[in-house]
């Protein structure tokens, strides 16, 4: 399979025709053709909880999970995680095992590359949409049970770093798995956050939001996060979780090969006002798109991969190849994924291609269309 397209360097954007084979980037050759559209390695969303109708927490069967997939790819996303929020211990693990039976089988879409548990390590007192009750302390079996029950399959955890027992909970997962620890829900004072990086903690969940906010005299969890070179912070570019000029002070603070743009979406993204669940929540979604609980405590988001890229070019300024980093890259080697993330001779042949105005015209996964605009 030949493309002839344009990518994004950190000059510009260059004209190249690429050879695929065997679902990887085989050849990127300088070409004097123009390209009509921008190929940019496919986007990563490493926290979503659904969309289009389907909350992850309810999923009971494989094709919710490939429905979610074709869901995705339509949003120039190649790979993704499902992200687990804390319920009942038997409901966790009967949605888990759905899932893992789904990640082994594999989808028709994007690929399904694992499972994020947020929760139910968290704090109560930054919850956010959490159910207080279900929140637990720090607790090695349950979590085995979760693993376990996954075939390995969960790949992320959030965890609220100040939790009775966290500090001895990280280093054991860091020791006997390979799951990737996030901190987050959490209202952690810095010297706490540190230590919990200093164990095994390589980025924070969706920064600043359901958080311990940075003083000046107390840096607290955000502080930490800003601060720590080691940490990835995940930022929810919808408009209503930060301000642009947040997102800015980010990317500043960060640099771009920090920053993890994720969507935290319910079932609601790409779906209209009205009434809707997560996990054990009603979420009211408003007519601009924001989704809160019935109190007022914003619930996730409506937001899609695709338009939280044009968001980073409204927000920041960002450039192609910046972009790259903060949708794809960043997120492939937070949670080593090394075959994919970037468009490079031997890496898997996951790309999207975007028109003029960075609408998501075609979504290829492994060298095979998943997704073309006005195709299927």
């Amino acid at each position: 399979m030949t493309e002839r397209t344009r990518i994004a360097v950190p000059s510009g954007l260059r004209n190249v025709k690429v050879l695929i084979e065997d679902g990887v980037f085989s050849s990127i050759e300088e070409t004097d053709e123009s390209g009509k559209f921008l190929m940019q390695s496919g986007f990563v969303d490493i926290h979503t909880h659904g969309a289009g109708s389907i909350d992850v927490n309810h999923i009971t069967s494989y094709e919710e999970v490939n429905q979610l997939s074709r869901i995705y790819a339509s949003c120039g996303v190649t790979s993704f995680l499902l992200s687990v929020m804390t319920d009942e211990e038997e409901k966790m693990l009967k949605i888990i095992g759905t899932l893992a039976s789904a990640y082994r089988k594999g989808c028709d879409g994007a690929t399904f590359a694992g499972i994020h548990l947020e929760g139910p390590f968290l704090c109560r007192e930054y919850k956010g949409a959490m159910p207080e009750r279900l929140i637990r302390k720090a607790d090695w079996n349950l979590f085995s049970k979760f693993y376990d029950a996954s075939g390995g399959a969960v790949k992320y955890i959030t965890v609220a770093p100040e939790s009775e027992g966290m500090t001895d909970l990280i280093k054991k997962i860091k020791q006997e798995t390979d799951v990737v620890v996030a901190m987050g829900h959490s209202a952690a004072e810095y010297e706490t956050a540190v230590k919990a990086v200093e164990c095994g903690v390589s980025a924070a969940t969706h920064l600043f939001n359901a958080m311990k906010l940075f003083h000046m005299h107390r840096p607290a969890i955000s502080g930490a996060s800003l601060e720590r070179d080691e940490v990835y912070c995940e930022v929810i570019c919808d408009g209503f979780h930060l301000h642009p000029a947040t997102v800015r002070l980010v990317l500043k603070t960060k640099g771009v090969d920090k920053v993890v743009a994720v969507t935290d979406s319910i079932m609601a993204a790409g779906l209209p006002a009205g009434r809707y669940k997560l996990g054990v929540n009603d979420v009211i979604v408003t007519e601009d798109g924001d989704a809160r609980l019935p109190d007022g405590v914003r619930a996730g988001s409506t937001l899609t991969m695709d338009k939280a890229y044009r968001n980073l070019i409204r927000f920041a300024s960002l450039s192609p190849y910046e972009l790259s980093k903060v949708m794809s890259e960043n997120q492939c080697r937070l949670l080593h994924m090394d075959d994919r993330g970037s468009i490079e001779q031997g890496k898997r042949a996951d790309y999207v291609l975007l028109d003029e105005n960075n609408e998501v015209v075609r979504t290829v996964v492994c060298g095979r269309t998943v997704y073309e605009k006005g195709g299927r």
